[in-house]
């Protein structure tokens, strides 16, 4: 059985509480495409020095059979210094007749923001090699000093159209590279010299560069970086009545509706704030005695809906037990960005979901975490167009929670590390609010008349818009702010 949509005031309520998912196809793709493949004019670029030298190592990521997954760190082998923006990969593959190609980088070391993939034909086409996969990166990426390398750098391409790839003819693709290892058939050039590979017979990686004039060209006038625009806060608050909540954009829900058990109500009263040390951190407490009347369910939501791409990051501290009484209620804790369904299986709705069940609920017996990608879903009769993963182990206590979305793919990271890649067709199109809120599926899976209570906790959340970040650097931006004395930044302009 598989997760419900977490109804919200911004849907039409949905209260019976026993909503059960089923696969559906996407109705339609939001995948960036690459159309033209033809030769384009080349940058005349420096020429490596002779003390310029790096390494490809390769591994076959493998995403399954519609999705090549080329890998690949980057070594410096060489005496001095090399800066990223001048290194250039090419990945040699067989194209189908008429097919156009998309790239993506789900996850980089250096960040994904300091990647870019284009698509191109090599001069001689050969049977292995007929079109490439050209990786740079930006100026961002900094320099490699001698010995360094660059860690992972996790790409993928797929076919527009989403059919199935035939990589067995593809001259780059390794498929028993399971672990990184030099891989001669990927190329490498710094700045426009060829410094590494084979290339496929005929080819050389890209042609000679133009000398660099002896007289040095103006400098161009330097464009002020454009500052982040971020949501960020510490959730340092005296109360659920402070207003400052409201004052920062934040709703504190109350009355009824769903998702959940009839009759339960929304408990402003039952959002707290409370410190640890220094540390401050906002508590969402339900409760229950068995009834729906008896039931107090919470939810903290933005009021604008006004975030689309970008990095979402909260630290959430999940429960498996109670604080007092009886264990077993199905309870859903969650963090979730949604947007209203406009009209039953409209395609510009979005959410994307942690769901923490800890104990089970939608028919699992036990313990299970979700993240939930959501194209659109109809409530009756039920039908769901989703992508989720699933982990179906115990997550009591603090976890680090990232999404991150731009226009190729989501990816959800838990505690660091990749935990969930979802596809393009799932990209958002219209912006979203963020929510935490924690709820009760049903009341089958505790019948005691006695009263218990379950506390989800909630230390930061941070967004940023339009920018891909890593886990760690998720960490660090959060560390700048609490350094720096900030508890709440809103930066994010209206949508």
């Amino acid at each position: 059985m598989l997760p419900s949509p977490i109804t919200s005031p911004e849907r039409n309520p949905m209260r019976n509480g026993t909503h059960r998912r089923k696969p559906g196809m996407r109705t339609a793709l939001a995948a960036a495409t690459v159309i033209g493949l033809g030769a384009t004019a080349l940058t005349a670029l420096p020429a490596a020095a002779a003390d310029e030298s790096i390494a490809v190592r390769y591994r076959h990521g493998g995403t399954g059979s519609d999705q090549a997954a080329p890998w690949f760190t980057v070594v410096n082998t060489g005496t001095t210094s090399v800066p990223l923006s001048q290194v250039k990969l090419r990945y040699y593959f067989k194209a189908d007749p008429g097919a156009s190609y998309s790239y993506a980088c789900d996850w980089a070391v250096k960040g994904c923001t300091h990647l870019n993939g284009t698509f191109g034909t090599p001069a001689n086409p050969t049977a292995t090699a007929d079109r490439y996969l050209e990786v740079g990166f930006t100026a961002g990426a900094g320099s490699l000093a001698p010995g360094a390398d660059t860690g992972d750098v996790q790409l993928r391409f797929h076919r527009s159209d989403w059919q199935p790839l035939d990589q067995s003819d593809d001259y780059s693709f390794g498929p028993a590279q399971t672990t990184y290892g030099n891989w001669t058939k990927v190329t490498a050039t710094i700045g426009g010299v060829q410094v590494w590979g084979t290339t496929p017979g005929g080819n050389e990686s890209t042609p000679t560069p133009t000398p660099t004039p002896t007289d040095p060209s103006p400098t161009a006038p330097t464009t002020p970086p454009v500052e982040q625009r971020v949501l960020f806060d510490d959730f340092d608050y005296t109360g659920h009545t402070d207003p400052a909540i409201t004052a920062h954009g934040w709703t504190i829900r109350s009355g009824g509706g769903g998702p959940g058990v009839g009759d339960a109500t929304w408990a402003p009263e039952n959002v707290t704030f409370a410190k640890e040390g220094a540390n401050s951190f906002m508590t969402l407490r339900t409760s229950t005695a068995g009834a729906g009347a008896s039931t107090r369910q919470t939810e903290v939501h933005t009021a604008a809906r006004k975030f689309k791409n970008g990095t979402y990051a909260a630290r959430v501290r999940f429960a498996d037990t109670p604080t007092s009484g009886p264990d077993g209620d199905h309870l859903v804790q969650s963090f979730f960005t949604i947007n209203d369904l406009t009209a039953p299986m409209a395609d510009d709705y979005a959410e994307y979901d942690f769901e923490y069940l800890p104990n089970g609920g939608w028919g699992e017996t036990a313990n299970v975490l979700y993240t939930t990608s959501w194209e659109t879903f109809r409530p009756a009769p039920w039908e769901a167009v989703n992508q989720h993963t699933e982990a179906r182990t115990s997550q009591a206590g603090w976890h680090d929670l990232v999404l991150t979305i731009d226009d190729t793919a989501l990816v959800y990271y838990i505690d660091g590390k990749a935990f969930a890649r979802h596809d393009a067709r799932y990209l958002p199109e219209r912006p979203m609010s963020i929510h935490f809120n924690q709820w009760l599926i049903d009341l089958a899976g505790q019948t005691s008349t006695t009263t218990r209570a379950y506390e989800e906790r909630v230390d930061y959340m941070l967004h940023v818009k339009d920018e891909v970040l890593t886990p760690a650097q998720v960490a660090a931006k959060v560390a700048d702010f609490r350094t720096s004395g900030t508890a709440f930044k809103d930066s994010v302009p209206s949508s």
